[in-house]
């Protein structure tokens, strides 16, 4: 059965496409959700009317995945993982898992647009994962792999230089007010002795 899709669908197509589908999924599915009409002319005609605003919408979705390909080649995508000593990971690095990282990161991907090789990553290293955004546009996503265990050590040896640097600060301020009282002393018994040289004259 022919459809016009009125909506974007994954597998099938794009608002406006017109596809075969089968009989059941159409009436049992799309149709009475709305998001297909009957391929005939009072519908295609129906279309042909709203081609210039689908049209806008297909360009704003190609100027989206052109900034979110920019994002996601921006920077690598580095991930900890339990590993052991030959660096093989205790578990692996899934679609679902670069979905979830890339969700923090502020990035909206679908994971069957994930491509990782071999399906999954095993071991510690650094791999690219190929991105599919919309049409023919596509990223190039570096996923470092890094063992869980390094990662916690370093966040842990940052924070400890920190606390001494703000002691000595903290000292000086009482000894710089002491100095301060020394000096005012004799600069008042100087003064008395300048007074008394020319009343000698």
């Amino acid at each position: 059965m022919k459809v016009i899709l009125n909506v974007d669908i994954a597998n099938l197509g794009e608002e406006g496409d017109v596809c075969d589908v089968k009989p059941g999924y159409a009436r049992n599915y799309l149709l009475p959700r709305g998001m297909v009409l009957l391929d005939n002319t009072q519908n295609r005609a129906l279309f042909e009317s709203r081609r210039s605003d689908i049209e806008k919408r297909r360009q704003q979705k190609a100027d989206a995945a052109r900034s979110q390909r920019e994002k996601i080649e921006a920077e690598p995508l580095v991930i900890s993982m339990p590993a052991g000593e030959n660096g093989r990971l205790f578990g692996s690095v899934t679609p679902a898992t670069i979905v979830e990282q890339l969700g923090k990161a502020g990035m909206s991907v679908e994971k069957r647009n994930i491509d990782v090789p071999e399906k999954t990553i095993k071991t510690l290293g650094t791999y690219k994962v190929r991105v599919k955004l919309y049409g023919e546009e596509e990223a190039q996503l570096t996923v470092q792999v890094i063992a869980a265990g390094k990662a916690n050590e370093e966040s842990k040896q940052k924070p400890t230089p920190t606390p001494p640097a703000t002691e000595p600060v903290v000292e000086t301020a009482p000894e710089a007010s002491s100095d301060a009282d020394d000096v005012q002393t004799p600069e008042v018994e100087s003064t008395e002795t300048d007074e008394t040289e020319p009343g000698t004259d």
